[in-house]
């Protein structure tokens, strides 16, 4: 990396990211080793939301291989820009008049809240010849502000999705009520953890329960106790994202 072609304000951006995606890295490794698991079962993902392409460049080039993008319009028009070798997941509510743009251009659908969402991705799948891997997104705080799957109809939904054409289901995702405090997100977190594997036992065909994917910035530690395989994090990483 050259940053001696970047402007002052550009070369002070990628050093804070350089440090700070360190720093996090240290984190998952040192909170997987402290919860008694091996740090190579818990994935880190760099959250890009408005994160320009020059940042995300870098990243990758450090090894932040996985990427997360909450808006399908905002990551079509960084993908052009977007270099090194990445894997790239929808995080975010994903309406279903934008399926057919996203289907095929990320690697996972993270977001899946419902059969229907989850029919037309299958349908725009088909459509394209492949198969496209999801998670299912579980409302395990019942917040009436999030989408989300119900935890009670977890498992029902799970094998009413895994029956649609076009689609894979790979595991798990979530976000708690951001007002929870430590206890109750914990706790929420293994209630998901406990979800996960519930379905995992019954051995649905088109269902691999691969992939738990919660904990962000500041509760990652937590999730990684209670089972995350992936953590999803960009705040800690990219800042308040202002490099403009």
């Amino acid at each position: 990396m050259q940053e001696q072609s970047y402007t002052n304000e550009v070369a002070l951006g990628l050093r804070r990211v350089e440090e700070c995606w360190k720093r996090v890295y240290a984190d998952v490794q040192e909170a997987a080793i402290r919860s008694g698991r091996d740090p190579a079962e818990v994935r880190l993902m760099a959250v890009t939301k408005t994160v320009e392409p020059v940042y995300i460049n870098h990243a990758v080039s450090l090894g932040a291989t996985l990427i997360g993008e909450n808006k399908v319009q905002e990551f079509l028009g960084k993908k052009p820009q977007l270099r090194g070798a990445y894997e790239a997941h929808l995080i975010g509510h994903l309406q279903t008049n934008k399926v057919r743009q996203i289907v095929g251009e990320v690697d996972v659908i993270q977001s899946v809240d419902s059969v229907r969402l989850a029919r037309e991705i299958g349908k725009q799948s088909l459509k394209k010849g492949i198969v496209s891997d999801i998670l299912l997104e579980v409302n395990i705080g019942l917040d009436p502000d999030k989408f989300g799957i119900l935890p009670d109809a977890a498992a029902e939904t799970a094998c009413e999705i895994a029956e649609i054409e076009g689609v894979h289901v790979c595991g798990l995702m979530t976000v708690p009520p951001l007002d929870a405090d430590t206890e109750k997100t914990r706790r929420f977190f293994s209630n998901m953890y406990q979800l996960f594997i519930d379905i995992k036992e019954k051995k649905i065909h088109n269902i691999d329960m691969q992939t738990l994917s919660m904990g962000m910035s500041g509760d990652f530690p937590q999730a990684i106790a209670e089972g995350a395989t992936l953590v999803r994090v960009g705040t800690a990483i990219f800042g308040s994202r202002s490099y403009r």
